[in-house]
């Protein structure tokens, strides 16, 4: 159970810690424009504008993981099996940012793949 909490703390923080190459991207792009920043990062390309999707995208992947993952606690379903999901999920979370960041388009689409894939696949390990 502790490490299926430990992950969706994780996944929760992920979003939070993809914005940091958007805001680097934004200081670089004239400072960053506290005011109106959604406009500033309409402006982002490259590397910021990769930033800006993977920090968006992992809002959207928590969507997805965070009732998984609160399924199985309710559930009673915290066997090793779903647990090890949770990590392979977490950590292509990871790799996907990186990936998205440094423009590895087919390994990042990979990588989104594999962590959406098991996070259907924890909800599904907790049907009778």
């Amino acid at each position: 159970m502790t490490i299926l909490i430990t992950c969706l703390f994780l996944a929760l923080l992920l979003p939070l810690l993809a914005k940091g190459p958007v805001a680097y991207a934004m200081a670089k792009l004239g400072g960053y424009n506290n005011n109106h920043p959604r406009d500033q990062q309409s402006k982002l390309t490259g590397f910021g504008a990769r930033g800006l999707a993977a920090h968006q995208n992992a809002f959207e992947s928590v969507i997805i993981f965070a009732p998984a993952i609160i399924l199985a606690l309710t559930t009673g379903n915290t066997q090793q099996t779903i647990a090890i999901l949770a990590v392979v999920h977490v950590i292509s979370r990871v790799l996907y940012n990186i990936l998205y960041l440094l423009d590895f388009a087919l390994l990042r689409s990979i990588a989104w793949a594999i962590a959406t894939l098991c996070s259907f696949a924890i909800v599904l390990q907790c049907i009778p």
